[in-house]
């Protein structure tokens, strides 16, 4: 373990030392960490279950001379619009409620919750000016896909709805996935200037993962498209040492 440490602290500060030059200079390898949201609407078996979503998440990524970027992405999603509304419909009286532990009236809400995790490649294509570190980046990635239908009941409980019970209404599905991202990513030697935005498409091949619903009595095996198509936006750290701005005039 000691040795591993200090191998990981040792590669850190040869990344360092090397990426001691201006970034307006010429192409240069590093890594970076960074934060992303998205901003998506659904398509295919998605949009019959859910609306627009929001998905916030972190990076870890290398930086190549050639201006390839290789890393890793995972993401939360979540949205409040859930158009799959119906799935206790059959619990509810004829006025259309839903009775708690004491006998209420139940307050229930139905949310979207969902994650990504996916390893990711793409490159850099520099179209403005002399700085080989900007420009439109193109990118792909597979990993996996989970989404489910987040039943919440604030106050009393529902004894039918506690615990494991409700795993039983919650549709939820998984799979592994593809996207593609196309748009504009910027370096400076200002490391709080390093961004990326554009559009991202993500095509999800999913299942559902319960042996049955409990509101339908039967098994859900369909195979399912689910399609994600965002506007995301990331700021990125990149882990070097520019050199003093003294020496180079913007």
């Amino acid at each position: 373990m000691k040795k591993s440490i200090a191998f990981i602290i040792g590669l850190i500060f040869h990344l360092t030392v090397q990426g001691q030059y201006s970034i307006r200079d010429s192409s240069i390898a590093f890594p970076m960490i960074g934060v992303t949201f998205s901003y998506e609407l659904p398509a295919g078996d998605m949009a019959d279950r859910f609306g627009s979503s929001f998905s916030f998440g972190g990076a870890f990524q290398w930086k190549l001379k050639s201006n390839w970027l290789i890393g890793f992405e995972g993401n939360f999603i979540f949205s409040d619009e859930v158009k799959e509304n119906n799935i206790l419909d059959s619990y509810k009286t004829p006025d259309g409620f839903i009775i708690d532990g004491a006998g209420q009236f139940a307050t229930i809400t139905l949310t979207e919750r969902g994650m990504r995790f996916n390893l990711k490649a793409g490159k850099i294509f520099p179209i403005v000016g002399p700085n080989k570190n900007r420009g439109l980046l193109a990118s792909f990635g597979a990993g996996y896909l989970q989404h489910r239908i987040y039943i919440d009941t604030p106050g009393s409980p529902v004894p039918w709805l506690e615990d494991e019970k409700r795993r039983g209404f919650d549709r939820m599905t998984s799979g592994l996935f593809i996207n593609q991202f196309i748009g504009y990513i910027n370096f400076s030697n200002k490391k709080m200037i390093n961004f990326f935005a554009g559009i991202e498409f993500t095509e999800g091949f999913t299942q559902n993962k319960r042996p049955y619903n409990f509101d339908t009595g039967l098994k859900d095996d369909k195979q399912r498209t689910d399609i994600l198509i965002g506007l995301k936006v990331g700021w990125l750290f990149p882990l070097y040492k520019r050199v003093a701005d003294k020496y180079y005039i913007d």
